[in-house]
């Protein structure tokens, strides 16, 4: 029973260091994470009848999220009022639908120290600062690369950047997100240790815009 406790207490401390709770505006940069829309509505979004699926979309946000150099905080607690619905209803062009909007900012941006207003138009302006890779646009069914290969067309597409501060994910044989690291000012900057976790794949899929 020693051991198992041991064992348990070595586990939880390996965990990256999350914070639920945490001051809100107390941060060190930004991750912008950028969902392929056809991907996530192949592996998840068509069984909830998402609305997002129903539409042309390439990449959305699936968040900004403040992040630590070591961990991320989540959850923070908040004097902001939350968003109408209408607000969040307006974000639905980057964020794929209301519901998603609303969703970041209340595990996320409620960390930001932002109302939520400025916090969406932050994302907005993250979001368009971003330079997209135009050929994934043009595809027209469904490819299997190397997931370096989506890496590399955002460091063409984004001279500036060094590979450091983007990496790719991915799930159940997907290409899933991109995630850009950002500073406070939204200037690009490396990744913590902890964000750069680059998939290794060499068919992941990417399915075409709808």
């Amino acid at each position: 029973m020693r051991v198992l406790i041991l064992i348990l207490l070595l586990g939880h401390f390996a965990l990256p260091a999350r914070a639920d709770g945490e001051r809100a505006g107390d941060f060190d940069y930004y991750v912008l994470s950028l969902s392929w829309s056809p991907n996530w509505c192949k592996l998840e979004g068509d069984a909830r009848d998402s609305e997002q699926c129903d539409r042309d979309l390439g990449w959305v946000v699936h968040g900004l999220w403040p992040q630590y150099e070591d961990g991320w905080p989540a959850y923070c607690p908040t004097t902001a009022r939350a968003p109408s619905r209408q607000m969040t209803a307006a974000q639905a062009d980057i964020f794929g639908a209301g519901g998603a909007a609303w969703y970041q900012w209340k595990k996320h941006g409620v960390c930001s120290g932002l109302e939520a207003g400025d916090y969406y138009d932050l994302a907005r302006e993250a979001f368009v600062s971003v330079n997209k890779p135009e050929v994934l646009r043009k595809i027209d069914r469904t490819f299997a690369v190397p997931a370096s290969l989506i890496e590399e067309a955002f460091l063409q597409a984004n001279p500036e950047w060094e590979p450091d501060m983007v990496t790719i994910t991915c799930r159940d044989g997907h290409i899933q997100e991109a995630r850009i690291c950002l500073t406070t000012d939204l200037d690009p900057r490396p990744c913590a240790p902890d964000t750069r976790r680059d998939c290794t794949m060499q068919k992941a899929l990417i399915e075409p815009i709808r």
